[in-house]
């Protein structure tokens, strides 16, 4: 846990199933332990970067501020995906739910579980446009760029 709210920011896709009724439960599961909660309108896009044919999925973000630690955001994410079914057979494969740590707050770290920001995400206009709806001015803390010049480079 903190002493301070940290802002975050949080993409979240699925693939598999009622993409709506994932990302409603989605939300409002997040609204739990994050505060100021803002939730991005819904992207239907191609799959970018699988293997063989998947189906389109639905892109969003959230952004909003939490009191916990970037692990155990991590953790409590990783506990909503497995809540809606989510399974992990392989990299990139389709999902009910995904939820990726996009930023949070100013960090920048790396270990064996997360890494913060999320490394591809500065390429991703599936996670960028929606994330510029509710944190245009959110920082990435590697680039010093906001998430609206970030949106505006690609």
């Amino acid at each position: 846990m903190n002493n301070r709210p940290v802002p975050v920011a949080i993409a979240l896709g699925s693939n598999l199933g009622d993409r709506d009724a994932q990302f409603d439960y989605a939300v409002s599961r997040l609204s739990q332990f994050l505060s100021r909660i803002r939730a991005s309108t819904r992207y239907d896009t191609a799959p970018v970067g699988v293997v063989g044919e998947q189906p389109r999925y639905l892109n969003g973000a959230v952004a909003g501020v939490t009191l916990l630690s970037a692990h155990e955001l991590l953790a409590r994410l990783q506990e909503i995906e497995r809540e809606r079914g989510r399974v992990r057979p392989h990299a990139n494969a389709p999902r009910t739910l995904d939820l990726d740590l996009v930023l949070y707050g100013d960090l920048v770290m790396a270990d064996d579980s997360l890494t913060v920001p999320h490394p591809r995400f500065r390429d991703r206009a599936f996670v960028l446009e929606p994330l510029a709806e509710v944190a245009p001015d959110m920082i990435d803390p590697i680039t010093g760029l906001t998430v609206r010049a970030l949106l505006d480079r690609l």
